[in-house]
């Protein structure tokens, strides 16, 4: 069953994020990954959630753990969670979805 990536943050220091994006790229690169959503100005319809939104689509959640841990993404992991404020979260697909 196929798992998602959900992040959404806020970022706190735009010059700081700035290494990030350019970096985190080709740690996805051998995971058979998908980026769904990579949203810097998300629109609430409800509550307040962070203004980013990204949804990474990956085979299962051990892929997707795989990726997480991994020593390259773990390299440059600092570059988001010293700069941004916010949450990610790994969730199962519904049966059936893909």
């Amino acid at each position: 069953m196929s798992a998602y990536i959900v992040a959404t943050y806020n970022v706190t220091n735009p010059e700081g994020l700035e290494a990030y994006g350019p970096k985190v790229g080709p740690t996805l690169q051998g995971h058979n990954v998908e980026v769904l959503v990579a949203d810097h100005d998300s629109t609430a319809v409800e509550g307040s959630p962070a203004k980013t939104t990204v949804v990474l689509k990956f085979d299962d959640r051990d892929s997707a753990m795989a990726w997480y841990n991994s020593d390259a993404y773990q390299a440059i992991i600092n570059l988001r969670t010293d700069n941004t404020e916010g949450s990610m979260v790994i969730v199962d697909g519904l049966p059936g979805s893909g």
